[in-house]
């Protein structure tokens, strides 16, 4: 009897062995106890994982039996990790502390004692407050942020609250400060901006709102300054070429703007900002869901009176007056647990107007005209989706926007405006697998833009439509490795077809080494809204014509290699080494004219042009402080025209892209208490750069304190932006010239407001 007892034993252990078991784990906050919604639950060794429901359970099965690391992460919170030996005996409740404290967890039975990970994003920035991991939705993917292939930096949390501080009324500041992203200003009087990846024009970049391409064309150089960051979850960067989901213009990479979703939770903001320089900001957000329904409503209203920070002289305003009102409400249905539909409009209406102070004010003098910038411009947009889940492994998307933007610039004896409809249509079908996910879709792009009051023989209005169709792959073939792979064929109604390939992947070596390398190619067709149009405020700047100009192309790619660690258990220490190199075929140029004197043309160069470097960015962590330091190295050429590479001319100032800094330095030292206290101290470096006659300029550093006091509903916070007034006028007493009716402006490659403080309030309500 012994002996068949010890032969069934035998028999059963292989049994076991093969066995497939259930995860359930609950994740709750550890200081309120409540369920967190959307905490990415993992099992990397196995490549599965799903995210908390709206109780905080999930349930993930397929496990086999013995030891299995299972790892939990949420935004804001200390990632929570530990070796869990399946079968389990019950559920699993794990209670997450905020990030830069510890984590544990009690399955009620077995006490595991384990403490929270504080190892960085391994490719975001900021300062960081422990691991701050993230789901990334401009991949499309369910991925967190460690396990995607394509290289992602995301700001998030708490450093998007810290950048809404500085600046209320616009992202321009949650980029500027990025490692490896340029805000240039294009106009002084008006303060247009746009902004450069990794030294590439802006009209190379992508910038979306929840994957919607919204902000381009006619409004390009006004959409830094009229997008409000109260509502926004997240910012997600992808450099490098990014065609592949999102279509033509994402040479240098994307920008993707995640908003806020309502939850169980009602989130009620207000925020009211004040500065020295005449600024004053308004703003409200509102969040909730009850039962299958749910809502988001941001509003704001923003006003800077004509600010001049010079020192006596011509007086020109270095920030124009701005009055703007901006509104956008969302509505979310929940008709069942695998359904959601959004609707949303967002509306905005802004008066913008700089120059000469005297004529800003009323005060003209006697027998004089003066210049002045009047950008009157008006936003509405639509937009809906629909998210369905197919079962338990197919997703279906359909979504579409439609942007109606109205912009009226006024100069003295000068007048350009119009008309720009655009629209995104889409439809998807995902899906996820044991160690592959998939994608797959079709969309279509439109762009009109109708020019009011135009001359014949300048008018630039166009109507573009654009197909195409796209997929991608990602497949994690061993525990060490991922590969992302992707296509996408556009047809252009003028510029004709694009095929555009694209391939990244994922090598993990080991628990502290992880490296990603990348390459894709890009295109994106001309319009006469580029930056060095923007510029001359489309002053006898004639269309591209698009039987003598072509639309510019390129390649690229990106490695990168990321280490992370804790010395002495207390000491967290982060760094990573990206290098890119792009190359853009075809470029378009901006040009006087030999055929039409006084007038600008487009015409598409016989060469290229080329940008490289390298971006370092080193993080440090000690309790309560956080220590940021990021170096970007750029290296931007022009190849064509009379610049010959055999001649010597190449690395002269002749060929460098104007206005691109080969060294740019960034640094934060941050001491914070979870939600109570936060004091930073910035400094940033800016190096030479050349203008476009060739000439240099001086390099400069950027100085700033900001201090941030919370309590449980209201909060306090000054910031000290600039504090060595590090201006553009101070380093050149022509910066303006001319008369105040007929003024030369100098290209812009410093600040030009100088110090400027701002402080404010928060109501949590």
């Amino acid at each position: 009897m012994k002996i068949w007892k010890l032969m069934l034993i035998v028999l059963m252990l292989p049994a076991s062995g093969w066995a497939q078991h259930t995860l359930e784990l609950e994740v709750v906050d550890h200081d309120e106890h409540q369920p967190l919604i959307g905490a990415s639950v993992s099992l990397p060794a196995l490549s599965l994982g799903d995210m908390t429901d709206e109780a905080g359970h999930v349930t993930i099965s397929g496990i086999p039996a013995g030891a299995q690391i299972v790892a939990v992460k949420l935004v804001g919170f200390a990632d929570w990790t530990d070796t869990l030996t399946f079968p389990l005996s019950s559920a699993i409740r794990v209670e997450l502390e905020h990030a830069g404290h510890e984590g544990h967890h009690d399955d009620h039975h077995d006490e595991h004692d384990h403490h929270g990970h504080d190892d960085h994003d391994e490719h975001g920035h900021g300062h960081g407050h422990g691991h701050e991991e993230v789901l990334i939705a401009a991949t499309r993917t369910s991925r967190s942020i460690d396990d995607v292939p394509t290289r992602v930096e995301a700001i998030s949390g708490e450093e998007i609250g810290e950048k809404v501080n500085m600046d209320p009324s616009s992202i321009a500041m949650l980029l500027s400060e990025s490692t490896g992203i340029i805000v240039q200003q294009t106009s002084g009087p008006s303060a247009t901006s746009g902004f450069r990846i990794q030294g590439l024009d802006g009209r190379y970049t992508q910038l979306l709102k929840d994957g919607f391409p919204l902000y381009a064309g006619f409004s390009g150089g006004l959409s830094l300054m009229q997008t409000l960051p109260l509502d926004l979850r997240q910012v997600e960067v992808i450099k490098g070429s990014s065609s592949t989901l999102y279509g033509g213009g994402a040479i240098a990479g994307l920008v993707n703007l995640v908003s806020k979703v309502p939850e169980d939770e009602r989130e009620l903001e207000f925020m009211f900002n004040g500065t020295t320089a005449g600024g004053m900001d308004a703003s409200a957000f509102y969040s909730e869901k009850w039962g299958k329904w749910g809502m988001t409503f941001l509003g704001a209203y923003n006003h800077q009176r004509p600010y001049d920070a010079g020192d006596g002289g011509a007086a020109w305003s270095d920030l124009p007056g701005v009055n703007r009102i901006t509104v956008n409400p969302r509505l979310f249905w929940y008709p069942s647990e695998r359904t959601k539909i959004n609707f949303g409009v967002f509306g905005s209406t802004e008066t913008r107007e700089g120059g000469y102070m005297d004529a800003l004010t009323g005060e003209i003098p006697a027998g004089e005209d003066a210049y002045t910038e009047l950008n009157q411009s008006d936003r509405i947009v639509s937009q809906i989706e629909l998210d369905q889940e197919m079962g338990d492994r197919l997703h279906l998307n359909i979504r579409n926007s439609v942007n109606l933007f109205s912009r009226t610039l006024e100069l003295p004896n000068y007048r350009f405006g119009g008309d720009q409809v655009s629209t995104f249509s889409e439809a998807s079908l995902s899906g996820k697998g044991e160690k592959a996910d998939w994608i797959v879709g079709v969309n279509v792009r439109t762009d009109q833009f109708e020019e009011g009051e135009a001359l014949a023989d300048l008018d630039r209005s166009y109507q573009h439509t654009t197909l195409g169709a796209f997929g991608q792959h990602t497949w994690d073939p061993l525990p060490w490795f991922a590969l992302e792979s992707g296509l996408r064929v556009d047809g252009q109604n003028e510029y004709g077809w694009f095929v555009l390939p694209r391939v990244s992947a994922l090598f993990r070596m080991g628990d502290k080494w992880t490296s990603r390398l990348g390459g894709g190619m890009g295109y994106t067709t001309p319009t006469v809204f580029i930056q060095d149009a923007e510029a001359l405020s489309f002053r006898n700047v004639l269309p591209p014509n698009p039987a003598e100009v072509d639309a510019e192309q390129s390649a690229g790619v990106n490695w990168d290699v990321n280490y992370r660690t804790t010395i002495f258990d207390q000491i967290s220490f982060s760094i990573n080494q990206l290098f890119f190199y792009t190359r853009i075929a075809q470029p378009l140029l901006l040009e006087s004219s030999t055929d039409f004197p006084g007038l600008y043309e487009f015409r598409t160069a016989d060469g290229h042009f080329d940008s490289q470097g390298s971006e370092t960015n080193v993080r440090l962590g000690y309790r309560d402080f956080h220590l940021y330091v990021g170096y970007t190295f750029l290296n931007t050429r022009r190849h064509y025209g009379d610049i010959d590479p055999g001649t010597g001319h190449v690395g002269g100032p002749e060929s460098q892209i104007p206005l691109t800094p080969a060294h740019k330095i960034g640094s934060m030292l941050m001491y914070e208490v979870h939600g109570k206290v936060r004091i930073g101290l910035e400094a940033y470096y800016t190096g030479q750069q050349f203008r476009t006659d060739g000439t240099e300029t001086r390099p400069f550093w950027i100085v700033g304190l900001m201090m941030e006091k919370n309590w449980k509903r209201f909060g306090v916070y000054a910031n000290f932006e600039n504090f060595t007034d590090t201006r553009q006028s101070r380093f050149e007493s022509d910066f303006v010239s001319g008369t105040p009716s007929q003024p030369n402006f100098r290209e812009i490659w410093a600040p030009t407001d100088g110090f400027v403080a701002n402080a404010g309030i928060k109501l949590h309500l």
